[in-house]
């Protein structure tokens, strides 16, 4: 069996696949809030003394960059190392992977029932892929195309500097740069990052903020309240936050997808676009991510589809040791 992680800011989940012929089949799942807990070790400690398992193989998929076997959390105060975690699980070989690479691994085993389309783009289109996921912080991650197969790799796109596109992003920009030395993406695409966007609208007169509003924001998490109370319709301020959210979203896809040329596809993954299906269906996203000029053709091309099942990166860190030695290829949906 594999033990998989899902190393996030928010949440750690972990899970035990068995291998059923050439399918993963989910044994056992548990979730744990991440910052109740002070490392992954603890956590897997305890995993493993509830569950038992028989584990032959591990694979986590960890929020931040992997280097040489260890990773220091982007969003978490954890340093995680490949060989302590073979030590407590008793593996000669635990793999440590980013978490964006996970989910791009993952995506290769989704069901179509697990995608919902933005856009078509060109039949049988043939490439580059990549995969941009909004949660507790920004991913992104890339395929390269040899002509035969796809190849995931990782990177730390969400930590680029935040380009703006208009005056209202431009005092976006400045409203940012007095709160953070370094104003990147992510901190406009995260759920931290659509309360950004909402206080930045809320402190430049862009909107009210009524008594109930406030209210729900103090006693749960404003991004969640401030996505809901937008897709309700009941607050023109949270309206304007998921706009402006949704539009940089699609914009800094059009980014990854021309960074990578990405003509085999886009995929949009992280726990906030399931939950704003739709918004991201409304035209807004796609708008912003193909007004990029010249390259508007380009981009119209390309398959845009966002994944809708939550246990992707799980999948995809168990597809990953299932994979490892072996010479089978990753097929995209």
């Amino acid at each position: 069996m594999i033990l998989a992680g899902d190393i996030g800011g928010t949440n750690t989940r972990l899970a035990v696949f068995g291998v059923a012929g050439n399918r993963l089949k989910l044994v056992t799942e548990q979730r744990f809030p991440s910052r109740e807990h002070k490392t992954l070790d603890q956590i897997v400690s305890t995993f493993m003394s509830t569950y038992q398992p028989a584990i032959k193989q591990a694979c986590f998929g960890v929020a931040g960059p992997v280097k040489d076997g260890r990773c220091v959390a982007t969003n978490l105060p954890w340093f995680v190392d490949a060989h302590d975690l073979a030590g407590i699980l008793g593996l000669e070989t635990v793999y440590l992977i980013n978490d964006l690479e996970a989910n791009a691994y993952g995506a290769a085993v989704l069901e179509p029932s697990d995608l919902l389309t933005l856009n078509e783009g060109e039949t049988g289109s043939k490439g580059n892929a990549a995969i941009i996921a909004a949660g507790t912080g920004l991913g992104e991650a890339g395929y390269y195309w040899d002509g035969y197969q796809h190849y995931p790799f990782a990177c730390e796109g969400g930590h680029t500097d935040f380009g703006p596109r208009n005056e209202l992003e431009i005092e976006l920009l400045r409203f940012l740069l007095v709160r953070f030395e370094h104003v990147s993406y992510e901190r406009v695409l995260s759920g931290p990052g659509l309360l950004n966007i909402y206080e930045f609208l809320r402190h430049t007169g862009h909107g009210e903020e009524p008594d109930w509003l406030a209210d729900e924001m103090r006693q749960q998490d404003p991004s969640a309240v401030i996505s809901k109370a937008a897709l309700d319709e009941r607050s023109e301020l949270c309206k304007r936050a998921l706009d402006l959210f949704v539009s940089l979203y699609g914009a800094e896809a059009g980014n990854l997808a021309l960074k990578t040329m990405a003509l085999g596809g886009l995929f949009v993954g992280g726990g906030i676009a399931p939950k704003i299906i739709a918004k991201l269906t409304d035209g807004t996203f796609m708008r912003a991510f193909t007004d990029k000029g010249r390259m508007r053709t380009y981009l119209e091309a390309i398959p845009v589809r966002v994944i809708l099942n939550d246990k992707t990166a799980l999948l995809g860190a168990a597809y990953f040791v299932r994979i490892q030695n072996t010479d089978k290829p990753i097929s995209l949906p």
